[in-house]
């Protein structure tokens, strides 16, 4: 079964099952570009294929935190999941850390985790956001972001709505929040793929776990993201309540802003907006029924 994937800068046609044996039977129709696309794809698997880590595994991220990997889960470290991002049309990203997926033939989701050292985030604002706001702010700062994707040749992007409303648990310093999108004019019932996106708060800065599935499937695989966001701990030292605030960096925007659009208005420009959106878009488009089950199916295979 073949998914075509719009991703950010490139367009890939991914197979399912056997990637390098479904790949070479079209080959003679593809351009020269499209087949290096697929031989950058293939060999990223590969690498991905000697780097992955199985758990049960603790997951050191960076001097930040720890990630206890639990069973049935795979993560593949960088540089192989950067290699892996890049093939597939993503700019390089010095936030990324690693890439999870299931060990479950039958699942076919995939997890980004990534670290922005921002600074500490103020969660004052979540006592008081109003999330019709955020929506309005969101489908502002998309509208601003599609005139520079025209302007580049890229599909524009339409928000369709909230598939969780933003949820921030004091407590733990978590917000959980997801939203589903589509090209825009693309049909009613074409298929819609979305982030759950989780983040943990942390004295410098926070880390995301970004899953990517197709939209039918998040009311069982967001358990996922769920259960990897709670096995994920700050270093002590590092932790949300260790700030300091006579000595820490204190982000420039609040909690609001990891939601998207009320960052922009803050600062008087569209450009969070604008870069919060292109990150949503590198990752929504890939696909989680597609990309993660065709390479998810190819990855998990032992080799010979």
């Amino acid at each position: 079964m073949k998914h075509w994937i719009r991703q950010g800068l490139a367009t890939l046609a991914i197979m399912g099952a056997a990637l390098s044996t479904a790949w070479a039977e079209d080959a003679p129709n593809l351009s020269q570009q499209e087949q290096a696309h697929r031989a950058a794809v293939e060999e990223a698997v590969k690498t991905m294929q000697g780097a992955q880590i199985k758990g049960p595994a603790e997951i050191k991220l960076r001097d930040q935190a720890v990630l206890k990997l639990p069973a049935g889960y795979v993560w593949v470290p960088e540089p192989a999941a950067g290699q892996f991002m890049k093939a597939v049309g993503n700019r390089p990203d010095e936030r990324e850390l690693g890439l999870i997926f299931p060990q479950a033939e039958d699942q076919d989701w995939m997890v980004v985790a990534e670290y922005e050292p921002a600074g500490y985030i103020k969660d004052d604002d979540a006592k008081n956001w109003n999330v019709d706001d955020m929506f309005k702010s969101l489908k502002e700062g998309t509208e601003a972001s599609n005139e520079e994707r025209r302007k580049n040749g890229y599909p524009e992007l339409d928000i369709l709505g909230w598939v969780e409303k933003p949820t921030y648990t004091e407590a733990s310093h978590r917000l959980v929040w997801s939203m589903s999108a589509r090209h825009k004019g693309a049909p009613a019932d074409a298929p819609t793929s979305i982030n759950y996106n989780t983040y943990a708060l942390g004295r410098e800065g926070y880390i995301t776990l970004n899953l990517i599935t197709a939209l039918q499937a998040i009311p069982q695989d967001k358990a996922h993201a769920q259960t990897l966001l709670a096995a994920l701990d700050f270093n002590e030292g590092k932790r949300y309540a260790d700030f300091n605030q006579s000595t820490d960096k204190v982000a420039e925007y609040g909690l609001a802003a990891l939601v998207g659009g009320l960052a922009a208005k803050k600062l008087g420009m569209f450009a969070l907006a604008a870069g919060f959106f292109a990150k949503f878009a590198k990752v929504i488009l890939l696909a989680g029924a597609g990309v993660a089950a065709a390479v998810g199916k190819f990855f998990k295979r032992d080799k010979a």
